[in-house]
This record gives structure tokens, C-alpha cells and sequence, in this order.
């Protein structure tokens, strides 16, 4: 699980342009007994059929883009003016280094030089129209020869293991969930089931939305990444979750109130294999879930997921046995599934 975690945030993948990512997913499933598609949207849709054919149909989903920039502009300097592929706190990103477009150009993300900031300014986080990304182009034409306006650009994906069973990479939201999908589809399946790698979700769950109507699932899992937030700097009553207490499994979230015959479902499967799980215990974020359960006439929807710090960020912050019970759940809910439809 771990290696392919690392190999999967290695890849470059920002909303609308996830291409290196569904290529290297569609290459280690190409050897599988399986039906495989890409849809118009870039969803890349796996049917594997497993020892049983149950009477409801399902669908696990976990999307393959991540939060990076979108290229605006280019100024008379050849400095490239942006925009943020997805939700990113501007705080996070001054000085961190991108590599834009298929080329891989590489530029530093900057802003005004701290001497000329005045007072006032000092406290204030500058906006995204006052930074730059700086590739190193005399001009406005040098630049334009190895960069277009919307090109995106991914952050560095520098991975490193650290601490007691820590990690740190880019693109952990929501490569630990194409992982553990990955990981799955690679075994002998207790029940047939349809794996959605999805785009977009970063920009809206576009991905998603279009995936549910064409899989028309009947049971969906959504396998994500998610705010953790256990920093000393926030209240125990907003932490959301843990990182090092296992697979976190939402009962609700800003975008979806997960079915309660299935949350009551996976916390019972949990329990019932020794697997560490923990609830959010502050309501935030939004999955692809959101999108699957009202797509049709509704489908039947949980969620798990990862928990990880610094989400939307250069350097997200996992823990690996955390991936091992997101892993662990999904298995035993496949099984479950078998038996019970």
C-alpha cells in the first residue's frame, strides 16, 4: 500500500489535467481480468467481476486530482501571473516551488520583497493577484515559448518518511484513496464492483457527478483523504480527527449525510475486525460523495477516509498505518457486501 501511495503522489494530476495519473493506474490494471473505459469527463471506470453477482450494484470512488495553479497571465518582466486549481490556503504557498505544464517548467511562487511591505500590510496574507511565479524568462516572449495561459502547475512532489510511521508528499488527497482502490482491484473480489478513479473533484466533484449516472451504482464507497486539523494551535472541539487513530468514517460533512444503514454498517465492521476508526468530530469538507448520492433518483452512499494534516497543501502530512485501515475497511466492506446482497 505504501509504495504505491508514493508512487501515485510522485505523479502530477491537477483538476483537468489527471492524465499521468489515469495512465499509470490504467497500466497496472491492463494485466487484470477486467472491463476498463475512460469516459468523456477522464474518468477512468474499472469493472472487475468477483466470485458473486449481487442484487445491488456497487461503485468505490476515489478521485485522482489534486490542488495546484492555474496560469492567468504573463507580464512584460516574463513573470507568469496565476490562479489556484482548488481550494489552497494562500498562507502555504510563498516561495514553494511549481512545475507547470507537460513540460515541467519550473518556477518559485513569490510575492512583494519584505522590505517594501508597509506596516500595515505586514499583518495581512497577500492575494493571489499580488503574487508571481518567477521560470526565470527575460521577457514576456521567452516566457510564452515554454509556458500558456492554462497550463496548469503542480507542486513539488518531493516524498519523504519521517517520525514513527509518518509521511509527507503532495497529492495525498486523493492518491491514499486511488491507492487502497488500486490495491483492491490487484486481489481475487468477493463481489463484482465497478472501481471510479475520478477528475475534477477538486473543482467541484465534476468528475463524479457524470460517473454516477453512467456506472449507476445502487451502494457507493467514497475513499478520500481528509482534514485532520490535530495541531496545538486549534481546539480539541475543531480537530476533526486524528492522525495515528485509524480510518476516519463521517457520518456527515458539508456536502452529504452518509446513509445511516451503512455507517452503522462499516463502524460494526471495524469493530468486529480489530481495524482503529474515529468519526469527525467537527463538521467540514465535501467529497465526491456529495455528487454520487443525488445523482439519479439518489444512490446509497458512505465514506471513509484518511486522515491528514496540511490538506491542500505542498507538504501533506499522513500516517501510514492510518492508510493500512482505510485499506483494511474497504476489503472487509466488499466482503460484507457479498454476503449480505
Amino acid at each position: 500500500m505504501l509504495e504505491t501511495v508514493k508512487t501515485l503522489c510522485a505523479l502530477d494530476g491537477v483538476s483537468g489535467t489527471e492524465d499521468s495519473v489515469r495512465a499509470y493506474i490504467k497500466s497496472r490494471v491492463a494485466a487484470l481480468s477486467a472491463d476498463v473505459r475512460t469516459d468523456a469527463m477522464g474518468n477512468l471506470i474499472v469493472f472487475k467481476k468477483g466470485r458473486k453477482t449481487p442484487s445491488k450494484s456497487l461503485m468505490l470512488c476515489a478521485h485522482m486530482d489534486e490542488v495546484g495553479i492555474i496560469v492567468t497571465g504573463i507580464t512584460e518582466d516574463g513573470y507568469l501571473k496565476f490562479d489556484f486549481a482548488g481550494g489552497i490556503d494562500r498562507r502555504v504557498v510563498i516561495g514553494k516551488p511549481v512545475f507547470i505544464g507537460a513540460h515541467k517548467v519550473f518556477g518559485v511562487i513569490g510575492n512583494k520583497a519584505y522590505h517594501l511591505v508597509k506596516r500595515d500590510e505586514r499583518d495581512k496574507i497577500p492575494s493571489v493577484e499580488e503574487m508571481y511565479i518567477d521560470i526565470g524568462a527575460k521577457g514576456r516572449e521567452e516566457a510564452a515559448k515554454l509556458v500558456s495561459l492554462g497550463d496548469t502547475g503542480a507542486f513539488d512532489g518531493s516524498i519523504l518518511e519521517f517520525g514513527n510511521g509518518f509521511i509527507k508528499a503532495k497529492a495525498l488527497d486523493d492518491r491514499v484513496g486511488c491507492a487502497a482502490l488500486l490495491e483492491l482491484l490487484e486481489t481475487d473480489l468477493p463481489v463484482d464492483c465497478t472501481f471510479v478513479f475520478t477528475v475534477q473533484e477538486e473543482a467541484g466533484t465534476r468528475g463524479a457527478f457524470g460517473a454516477s449516472f453512467s456506472v449507476r451504482p445502487d451502494i457507493a464507497l467514497i475513499v478520500e483523504g481528509t482534514t485532520a486539523a490535530d495541531l496545538p494551535s486549534v481546539s480539541s472541539a475543531k480537530r476533526v480527527c486524528s492522525l495515528g487513530k485509524g480510518v476516519v468514517i463521517p457520518f456527515m460533512d458539508r456536502s452529504t449525510i452518509y446513509n445511516r444503514e451503512l455507517y452503522t454498517l462499516l463502524t460494526s465492521l471495524a469493530d468486529k475486525n480489530s481495524i482503529p476508526w474515529q468519526t469527525k468530530t467537527y463538521i467540514s469538507g465535501g467529497t465526491d460523495a456529495g455528487a454520487v448520492q443525488r445523482s439519479r433518483a439518489g444512490v446509497m452512499t458512505a465514506g471513509i477516509a484518511a486522515p491528514l494534516r496540511n490538506l491542500h497543501s505542498p507538504s501533506s502530512v499522513g500516517c501510514v498505518s492510518d492508510f493500512d485501515a482505510v485499506y483494511k475497511l474497504a476489503e472487509v466492506f466488499l466482503k460484507e457486501i457479498g454476503e449480505r446482497y
